[in-house]
């Protein structure tokens, strides 16, 4: 169940592709083998790749593969570094909070209104949640290393493992931080 847990969004955005891989196969096969066209695949595929897209973004939150100068932050001093972190980590907290809140709206207002999608005929209030779900799972991911980064001791840079010999200076007695 953990493996579950700790994998998620990967989990989602893997299955996503392939549905849009999938969909995409079977569209082209339609149009090109048999002359005729598919038409709720391209909806189907459109709507996978936003999920892929929100799911991929929690991944790289998990990961540590977002948009950042990794090398730049760790050739700074400790102290510089772990602010440059922390600042650029709570812009991204903050910003994804916003968008939660924009999103949470967006959702709100499908909520109210039925609104159908043309050609599957499903309420886009359950292809839209993403938008929230999305947020929540990069938001907690990134609480999420800050708490094993405290659990672990503070060793190094949250999120970013250490270097090995940081470990064996740790191991030493000396404060690898």
């Amino acid at each position: 169940m953990r493996l579950l847990l700790d994998r998620a969004e990967e989990i989602v955005a893997q299955v996503a592709l392939c549905l849009i891989a999938v969909c995409v196969f079977a569209q082209v096969v339609s149009r090109y083998v048999f002359s005729t066209a598919i038409t709720w695949t391209e909806e189907l595929a459109g709507f996978a790749m936003v999920w892929a897209v929100y799911m991929g973004a929690a991944v790289a939150v998990r990961d540590r593969f977002h948009i950042r100068i990794l090398f730049a932050v760790e050739s700074l001093p400790r102290p510089l570094a772990l602010a440059a972190i922390l600042v650029g980590d709570l812009l991204w907290i903050g910003f994804c909070s916003l968008m939660l809140v924009v999103g949470w709206e967006y959702i709100s207002l499908l909520w109210q209104r039925e609104f159908i999608s043309p050609s599957l005929g499903i309420d886009q209030k359950w292809p839209q949640s993403i938008v929230i779900i999305g947020y929540v799972a990069i938001i907690l991911r990134a609480l999420q290393l800050y708490v094993r980064w405290f659990a672990g001791g503070r060793v190094g840079l949250p999120g970013i493992t250490p270097p090995p010999h940081s470990e064996a200076v740790a191991k030493d007695g000396a404060d690898a931080r």
